[in-house]
Order: C-alpha cells, then structure tokens, then sequence
C-alpha cells in the first residue's frame, strides 16, 4: 500500500510575525546584538511539523515585494499596516538560507501574496491525491478548507497544534460551507488589509447576515427584508460590500508549476545548517536537530546523501560520533595541564603555588544544586589560562573539613582576589565547611550581567560566545534529568578531574575577556561597588534562612479545606447540579448553557467557553455564583501553591526556609528568588497575607523586623525629573496620592476624596510605565476622554515629569540604552523601530528602567552597608530576606534600639538625594505582624 501524500504549505510571514511578537517582551539575542526571536520561533515551529506530523511534501510560501494584484484595483490595500519591524527584515535572509539548508522550497510569485500562492497549490495538490495543511493563523484561509485540505493552526507556549477541517470552520463561523468565510470578510471586511466592508458590521452581524441570506450577493437582493440602520448600510454601501469580497478572494489560479518533485521534503545540507547553527548561535535547538535527525555521519567531510528517501527512521541511540559538531574547540581540540591533587604532598604543592598568587579562580564540585542540602566532592584552581588542578574532598564530613582547613590560607587571604562562575554558590557550600572567602572577589556571571543584562549568563554559554570553546556538559558525566542523574561521588575520578578543572580554566579565561568590556561599557564602578560586595551579602542571607512554624501552615490549610468545601457546597447549589469545577469544560458549560449569563460567549482557540479570570471578573455582577468562583480559584491556589508546600521546602538540616536571591535574573537590576519564591508570597489579599503568619523568629528573644521603602519608584522619579512640584510634596511628607489629586483635580487637599486619591494614585504608578489614556480608562473604568484629561492634567501640573519622559526616549534613540542613576545600562534595541507597537513597547521600557534600576540599586546599596554594620559591630541581629522594596530582619529584642536607627539611616542615605526617601519599620511574632 502506498503512503498517503501529505503537504504541508507554511505562511511564511503570518508565522515569522507571530514568532516575534510571542517573544518580544524577552527577545533573543545572539551576542552580537542579533535579535533571532523570529527566526528561532520560525525554526522551532518548521521543525515541530518536521519531525512530529512528518510530512512527505512542504513549501514555504512569501509574499512578493512588488505590489499585488489587489493594490492595482485597490491602492489603499493594507495601507493601515505598520512597517515591518527592522528586526523581521533582518530576520528574513536568515530564514531563506535556513530553508536553502533544509532544502525546502521557497515559493514566491510576482504581484501575488503568500495566501494567493498557497490557495492555488493546494487545489493543485487536491486533484493530485494529496492531503493538504495550511500552517497560518490566518483566518482568511477558512475558505480554501475542504475534505482534503485543512487549516493546520501551531500551538503557542506548548499547546498543541489545531487542526480545523470542514466541521471546524463552519462551526466557527456559523456557516454551510467553508467558502462562506469570503462572504463573512466582505460584510465585516478586514482592518488589518484595510478591506473596508459595510460601516459599523462587525463579525456577529456579519454571521447572522450569511446565516440568514448565504453570501454577499443574496445580502443585497434580500436587503428590503432588514430594518432601520442595518438597511440604510446595506443600500448605501452595496457595491463596497461586494468589492470588498471580491478583495477578501483568495486567487486559486496564480501562475504557479505544481512539481511535486520539488516539493518532496529531502534531507537538509548538513553543512548549511551547521554554518547556520553557528553564526545564529542555536546551541540548543542544534543538537535537538542534528539528534532528530539520527545522522549516521562518521565522516565530517562525507556529503549529505543525494537520494530522496525517509528522514525520521526511529531514534534508538545517539552517540557524540553520529552528531556533526558546530566547530567550537573542545577540551579534545585544546591543548591543557590538568592535575589532580589528591595527597596531602600534591595539595601542599599546590597551596605553595596559590599563595603567591594575586588573583586564584576557584570552582566547588558537589553532590546537588542546593547548597544548603549538597556535599562538597572536590574543588579546582586555576590562575594560567588552560592549566588547573582538581582537589579530592571525601566523602566522611570530618575529614573532608581537614582538607579543605588546608586551604584556609588561601580562601581567607584577603589579599588574593577569588574567581568565579557564581561564586554565591561556591561561597554559600564552603561556609558548611567552615570557611569563609576573604578578599576581593570577581565573579564571571555577574561580570556578564553588568555588561549584557539581556542576555544568558550561564558558563557554556558564556565559553562558546566569548572563548569560542564548549565545555565537556555536565549530561555527559551523571546523564539526563529525565534518565535519574548519577551523583558526581561515582564518576571516574579523571573525568570528574577533567571536568572541574576545565570549568576553573574556562572561568579564569572569561574574567580576562570581560575586564576590558566593562570598562567600555562604564559599568565596572557598578561591578565593583555594588554587585561584587552584595554576593557575601547574599550568601549570609541563604546560609541564615528563616524560620517557619509547619503548625501554622497545617492549621490554616484545614481552615482553607473547609472553606473551599463550603464555597463547592454553595456552587452546587447556585448551579442546581453537582460538577466538577475546576473543570473550564464543566464550568463553561454550567455557566453559559445552564444559567446563560451571557447571549455572546467568549469562546477560547480549542473552542470552548473561556472562563478565564479576566473574563469572569468583567461578568461578576451578572450572578452570584461567579464571585464564589473566583474565591474558590483563589483559596484552592493558595492551598495547593503555599500552603501545602512550604512546609516541605524546609531544609532537612536547619528546619528554615532557605530561599536562593538571583542577582543575575532581572535586566533592570531586580532580585528576584527561587526555592522557594518569596516574592511571590501572597500580600493583596486577605487569605493570601496570612501565609505570612507561618514565618516567625528563631526564639521567643527574637523579633522579625520588616523595613519598606515608602513609594521608592516614585521618589526616585520625583529625583530624576527634578519636578519641584512632586519633590516639595515628599519634603512636607504629604500623602503623595492625595496631593496628586489635590492639583490634579484642583480642589484644596482637604477636599480630596476617595475616588479622586484612586484615581490619582493610579495615574502616579502608571506614568512609571508610560501608561496612556486607553490603559487608565481600562484600569479606572472611565471614559477615554476622561482619561485622557486627567493624564494631561498631571503633566500640566508636573511639567517635568513630562520632560523626563521625553529627553529619556530621546537619550535612549541617541545611544541605545538609560542608565540609573548608579550608570546601571538597560539596552533599548527597538526605539527607533518603524513600527509602532514595537516601539512603543520600548518606550515604555526607557522609561520605566531607569527607575526600577534605580530602586534596585538602591537597595542593594542599603544591604550591603548594613551588613556590613551588624559585622563591624559584632551585632546578632541578622538580614534574611528581601522582597521587592522590603528588608526583614531576624532581630534579638535587646538589640532593636541598637540596630533600628542604624537601617533607617543606611536605607534612606543609601543614594543621596534631593527628595526626601522615607522608610516604614515595624516588629512583629511573625512576619503579618512585622509587615
């Protein structure tokens, strides 16, 4: 039996648009400032068809530059469209040799577009015996489904793809046959084409209209039928409806060969790819490939076979042999001196060695990823490029302390600088063997992080950028996640040797590269006096952790059990059915079907009811049942994400929480937490805030003190603005919402009521992120206009604020990036895109860093100083954790009178200013009580 012909036709600039809009609040960036977010999505959808739904034939289809068929009947077709953003248009070569390297043809005709070509080739493709896939999310192509050929829609974020036949678009749309979709689009006509359509017929009308009537055509002659407005639209604009059908047409005759030779899916030019690979910095989605693929290529020089046969045979083993490498130097390739140190003489050696050095670039070797929960297996040292030596640790606690004690001259000689790659967990293991590290410290992720804080930080990628070398993966040595990793203590000791040592050498190496960079970038100030001293900082925080009471937790989470039974019992009740309701199919189908509180459903793109939260939260006044929905959501989210999980996360060890502070995660210089995130313990509910309950001091001697900078983000704009108006507001320490709205709203202060202070206080937050008067409307539920009013009011009562924005948007278009006011750089690619959305995008984001940046900075200033204190006054007063704007404190009750001035001062000096900066201090039994 023969194998079914399958096609697939891509649209190639609908998917390569949205690849990068799916990416564009966190684009990627290669190292040479190449943003190949469209590309790489482009590359991960082909290759998702590719591999999954293996295709016998596939054509990638764009449009021709030259003006179609449309624009000479239509000059104004698609004349609202923004201009391609520039990184698309870079993007594009790119994705032509990508294609010429997976030999997939690019199919292009003069004066016709991408949906023309497509639409033609798959009726060719019909009579030829094929099962055709459209992949677009277009939805013009509705019309071209039949039996044999289908819209094939990617998955976004994971989802599966979808697949729409007959069945599917008909039931979308309300229609007999797919090919009624052209009528649809010529009533409601299509803003992103500028097909104009009739006036005010929107695509619920234009449904009803076909429905009714079955095309455009039978629309007019049955016009007579229809009243008031509707009528006078159709007999007014009868001919532009007909024109706009007409312009909604896909052409299924373009000159176009069907060869179906041509389209018959080959294997790639391996070599192509490769250069590709390389030059685009797809490390990843390389081997993903090249492993797919289960190349049997012994020969790196053998050609990619010519004959036309199966891709994708079943993928049994893969060895490093069978892939083709991406031509980085590898510890095979590079020359080295690797020791191994592990007898008391080689270690005295060594030690001999390291103390006469001025710079020493150290890496820990252990058994897990958590520091507070890991054994030490073995430490290298390097201080020449490509020579280092390995240092055994045994496994018995005791002894492995006596020989890292040897090494105590070196770690606690504050003269020798320490290196390395994330040495917050190098510095945090060695501290359970009693070692602190002294001295200056560099450490090469930050480095990287002051220079590109957009980019990856981790060491391979570090190495293959900067050194042009790849580090042996540590999959190589213990294997997979997925497979259950091997612990490092079994490994073959010189394998292990070889590979610490190499992450030592690689790190030593990187140091020498980025120094210089930071220079240029004028961010080696921000390295030194910010970054560098907060890793101690830090690491003191994790190796302190806080203290949590399980009891807490286990009472509240019974309290939430019958909480959540009681709302069920009552759901049920307003349903008149038992249903299981976190269930979006159960729950659609009770709320719309059942209670039909709402005529027009917002259906969700595998066409079920949405019931997301958005979209209840705008219907809650419809019944009461949606509101004990949403608090069912609520407390069952709380239960399952905190309640019942943060007893577990207590290291076995201590019995404390030991979360791990990343400074190296946010580009605007934020910390952020993991393991568990603190930052994202519940706070603006009611029920959420009692989870802070649960973290309490070590001791009843103890008291947990929280520390909050008052309105930072707003002081620090007031600053940087140099807005009298605002400064003079903090000076007399008035309610700075009030005082807003006070001017705003032009009434005395006194006279300034609730809603006025809400709709101030929203205005003051919003500016920080450049919010318009769409977005205030939407917040405040006004009208536009009144937004809009109120968002002048304000820069006409804070002139400079107005200005800030400005001259920021002007120096980032002038050089690329803001800076803080610690010269903290945030670089701002898209602020000159032509297209709107992109830049405006960026916009929001010049504005908005420098004084999130700035926020940041300062409180990272204020930790270390105060660290410093409570160390220089031999105090026991400890600082475990910081959450956004807030620093706790674990705080003997004798010492509070002590250390409590000292964190005010340091906090509100910690960068002087011209505005008053205000904190609010508070103890408490547990941390609700503090905060």
């Amino acid at each position: 039996m023969s194998q079914q012909k399958k096609l697939f036709l891509l649209d190639a600039m609908a998917l390569i648009y949205r690849a990068y809009f799916a990416l564009s609040k966190s684009p990627r960036m290669t190292s040479f400032g190449l943003n190949t977010s469209a590309i790489y999505g482009f590359a991960n959808s082909l290759w998702d068809v590719i591999k999954n739904e293996k295709p016998t034939h596939l054509g990638v289809a764009f449009d021709s530059r030259v003006p179609t068929v449309r624009h000479e009947e239509f000059a104004e077709y698609k004349a609202h469209r923004q201009e391609m953003p520039e990184d698309i248009g870079t993007s594009l070569p790119y994705i032509r040799r990508l294609l010429d390297a997976f030999n997939i043809p690019v199919l292009i005709v003069a004066g016709y577009e991408a949906d023309d070509i497509i639409g033609t080739i798959a009726k060719k493709a019909e009579r030829n015996g094929f099962i055709t896939y459209m992949m677009t999310p277009d939805k013009d192509f509705g019309q071209l489904v039949t039996d044999k050929s289908f819209i094939y829609k990617p998955g976004r974020m994971g989802d599966k793809p979808e697949i729409l036949g007959v069945k599917e678009i008909c039931e979308k749309y309300n229609i007999r046959r797919p090919e009624q979709v052209i009528d649809i689009l010529g009533l409601m006509g299509d803003a992103s084409d500028n097909i104009p359509g009739l006036p005010n017929v929107g695509e619920v009308t234009a449904k009803k209209l076909v429905e009714e009537f079955g095309s455009v055509e039978n629309v007019l002659k049955n016009r007579d039928k229809m009243k008031g407005r509707l009528r006078e639209i159709v007999e007014n604009h009868a001919e532009q409806a007909l024109f706009s059908k007409k312009m909604a047409t896909i052409i299924l005759d373009v000159p176009i060969n069907f060869d179906e030779e041509h389209l018959r899916l080959s294997n790639p030019d391996i070599t192509a790819l490769k250069e590709i690979f390389y030059e685009l910095e797809f490390r990843t989605f390389a081997n993903r490939v090249f492993t797919d693929l289960s190349l049997k290529v012994t020969d790196e020089t053998a050609e990619a076979p010519t004959q036309k046969e199966e891709l994708f045979a079943d993928v049994h083993e893969i060895t490093e042999k069978t892939l083709p490498s991406l031509e980085k130097n590898t510890i095979v390739t590079t020359p080295h001196r690797y020791v191994l140190a592990d007898t008391p003489e080689t270690r005295q050696n060594l030690i001999t060695d390291l103390i006469q050095q001025s710079s020493v670039c150290f890496d820990t070797e252990t058994t897990g990823l958590d520091p507070n929960n890991s054994e030490l297996i073995g430490i290298s040292f390097s201080f020449k490029p490509h020579e280092a030596w390995y240092v055994t640790i045994p496994g018995n606690y005791h002894e492995a302390c006596q020989v890292v004690n040897e090494f105590r001259c070196v770690f606690e000689d504050p003269s020798i600088e320490k290196i390395g790659q994330n040495l917050k967990f190098d510095i945090s293991i060695l501290k359970w063997y009693d070692m602190e590290v002294k001295g200056k410290l560099f450490d090469t992720m930050l480095a990287h992080y002051v220079i590109q804080p957009d980019l990856r930080h981790n060491m391979d990628f570090l190495s293959e950028t900067y050194l042009n070398y790849k580090p042996v993966p540590i999959e190589s040595l213990i294997g997979k996640k997925s497979e259950g990793q091997l612990s490092m203590r079994v490994i073959d000791i010189e394998t292990v040797k070889d590979y610490s040592a190499e992450d030592a050498d690689v790190t030593l190496q990187l140091k020498y590269v980025f120094e210089p960079m930071m220079q240029e970038a004028n961010t080696r100030e921000l390295f030194d006096t910010i970054e560098m001293p907060l890793v101690p900082v830090l690491a003191a925080m994790e190796a302190e952790g806080i203290n949590i009471d399980p009891n807490v937790l286990t009472e509240y989470s019974v309290q939430l059990r019958d909480q959540i039974k009681d709302l069920e019992r009552i759901i049920h009740e307003q349903a008149g059915m038992e249903f299981n309701i976190s269930s979006p199919k159960q729950l659609g189908e009770v709320l719309y079907e059942k209670l039909q509180i709402s005529g027009n459903p917002k259906l969700t793109k595998t066409k079920q009811y949405s019931t997301s939260e958005d979209v209840l939260q705008k219907m809650s006044y419809r019944h009461p049942i949606i509101q004990n929905i949403l608090d069912y959501r609520s407390l069952t989210k709380l239960k399952s994400t905190y309640v019942d999980v943060l007893p577990a996360l207590a290291n076995p060890r201590t019995g404390r929480i030991h979360s791990s502070f990343n400074q190296a995660v946010a580009a605007t210089g934020r910390l952020s937490s993991n393991n568990p995130n603190m930052q994202n313990i519940p706070v603006r509910t009611e029920k959420g805030r009692e989870i802070r309950k649960a973290f309490v001091p070590r001791n009843s001697d103890y008291t947990l003190l929280s520390v909050d900078y008052s309105q930072i983000e707003l002081r620090i704009i007031a600053e940087m603005s140099g807005d009298e108006g605002m400064i003079e507001a903090f000076r007399q320490g008035l309610d700075i919402h009030a005082a807003t709205a006070a001017r705003v709203f032009g009434v005395p202060l006194s006279e300034v009521n609730g809603d006025m202070r809400r709709k101030a206080k929203t205005v003051n937050f919003g500016i920080i992120y450049g919010i318009s008067a769409f977005g205030l409307s939407e917040r405040l539920n006004i009208p536009r206009k009144e937004s809009a009013d109120i968002i002048a009011q304000y820069f006409t009562q804070y002139p400079r604020i107005k200005q800030y924005m400005d001259d920021t948007i002007a120096f980032a278009r002038a050089n690329g990036y803001v800076e803080t006011i610690m010269k903290r750089r945030r670089y701002i690619r898209d602020i000159t895109s032509g297209n709107a959305v992109v830049r405006g995008f960026a916009e929001r984001n010049a504005i908005n860093a420098p004084i999130q940046g700035s926020a940041a900075d300062m409180i990272k200033i204020a930790m270390i100083s105060i660290f410093n204190e409570l160390q220089k006054r031999g105090l026991r007063t400890k600082m475990i954790l910081q959450v956004h704007d807030e620093l706790v404190f674990d705080m003997p009750k004798d010492e509070a009178n002590i250390i409590m001035p000292v964190i005010r001062e340091k906090m509100t000096t910690a960068i002087p200013m011209r505005v008053q900066i205000d904190v609010e201090m508070k103890t408490g039994d547990n941390w609700l009580d503090a905060h």
